[in-house]
């Protein structure tokens, strides 16, 4: 596992040392960063379920210029320090342990808007519906932000989830798949 490209391009990650995360391969990453970039000219992003934190990651090493991750599990938390400490930029994070339904509420209250924003839950454990209500309820998203969802290849998203739409759908073998949503028009 390693940061892609931009400015930490070729640094390597360390994955969360458990069974509990599934990082997204550099295939993957690769390939989605390419659909959603590939650069960025500053932005905030969100990167919930962060596990070691290398979707955020890679997006402040693509021009984002700050991300929040969040993570429950503890082992994470210390992986995404690690991982920001090797690099030199824990000053453009902010990480928090702490379950992605209250980072949600937890963002709202401080009135913070994101460019873009990662769900990469554990497959089946957590329902990307009641998420992106959450996001859409708390007005998260900006106007022109994207929401990449990775999920189960065999997990069928809704094309329309108000107030957002999906806009693109790839599938990367027989267990990944990754829904990209923006706003609709009619918001």
């Amino acid at each position: 596992m390693r940061v892609i490209s931009g400015k930490y391009k070729g640094h390597p990650l360390k994955p969360v040392p458990n069974q509990l995360t599934r990082p997204t391969t550099d295939k993957v990453k690769e390939a989605l960063f390419q659909i959603i970039g590939p650069y960025f000219e500053q932005g905030y992003c969100l990167d919930l379920f962060a596990g070691s934190g290398g979707l955020g990651i890679e997006a402040l090493s693509r021009g984002m210029e700050k991300a929040i991750f969040v993570d429950k599990h503890p082992k994470a938390i210390q992986t995404i320090h690690m991982n920001l400490g090797k690099l030199g930029i824990e000053e453009m994070a902010e990480v928090y342990r702490t379950d992605a339904l209250r980072a949600i509420k937890a963002a709202a209250k401080r009135h913070l808007q994101f460019d873009l924003i990662f769900l990469d839950p554990p497959y089946t454990k957590v329902s990307y519906e009641k998420v992106l209500d959450l996001i859409a309820e708390h007005r998260l998203l900006k106007d022109n932000g994207t929401i990449v969802c990775e999920h189960d290849a065999s997990h069928v998203l809704p094309e329309e989830h108000y107030p957002f739409v999906q806009f693109k759908k790839e599938w990367y073998g027989s267990t990944t798949a990754i829904s990209l949503f923006k706003m609709g028009k009619e918001v």
